[in-house]
């Protein structure tokens, strides 16, 4: 009987112990010309506007997102995995220019100011949940294009899952793109 006691005194410590195992955040990664849209599959560097990059628990390698409003799809869809690791999206703040969002100015999802609804469509032509790495450069970039700002969370999930609908303009410009494509 003293047996039976003492190994499951240790195994409610072996237990305990593993309570306090926290699995390490992995770091961002850089962008490089090998990333690949998770979506699209689509070389990402070749698309304007922020990216984001979602790390799973157990993989070496994040899924890349042409546009930050993926990613938020991504976290948000029933259908995607929810062993979510991190979520990194470009600081718009340290960005060099539209055209040039950066390749490690990685920011953490939860902790950016997002611009929602503004006249910035993203690099794939679907409106955009624009991060910034401060409100005031969020505030700064919706008086100008306008939107609205707002936290991760706070990101309506119709806003980012809802489908797009792409004016006769941008639906010729992107049968033009497809047919040009090899």
């Amino acid at each position: 009987m003293r047996k039976i006691l003492i190994a499951v005194f240790a195994a409610g410590l072996l237990g305990a112990c593993q309570d306090d195992v926290q699995i390490a955040k992995p770091d961002p990664l850089n962008l490089t010309p090998e990333a690949a849209g998770h979506y699209c599959q689509m070389t990402v560097l070749e698309h304007t506007g922020p990216k984001a990059q979602i790390h799973l628990t157990g993989m070496p390698f994040p899924f890349w997102f042409t546009q930050v409003r993926d990613a938020v799809a991504f976290k948000l869809s029933p259908e995607e995995p929810k062993n979510i690791a991190a979520i990194y999206v470009n600081d718009m703040d340290k960005a060099q220019s539209w055209e040039e969002p950066g390749f490690d100015n990685w920011i953490e999802a939860d902790t950016a100011w997002y611009v929602i609804g503004s006249q910035q469509a993203g690099g794939m032509g679907a409106p955009e949940a624009i991060p910034f790495g401060t409100e005031k450069g969020a505030e700064d970039f919706a008086a100008a294009h306008g939107g609205s700002v707002l936290r991760l969370d706070d990101i309506p999930a119709d806003y980012v899952l809802a489908p797009v609908e792409l004016s006769a303009a941008e639906q010729l410009s992107s049968s033009e793109q497809d047919e040009a494509r090899p």
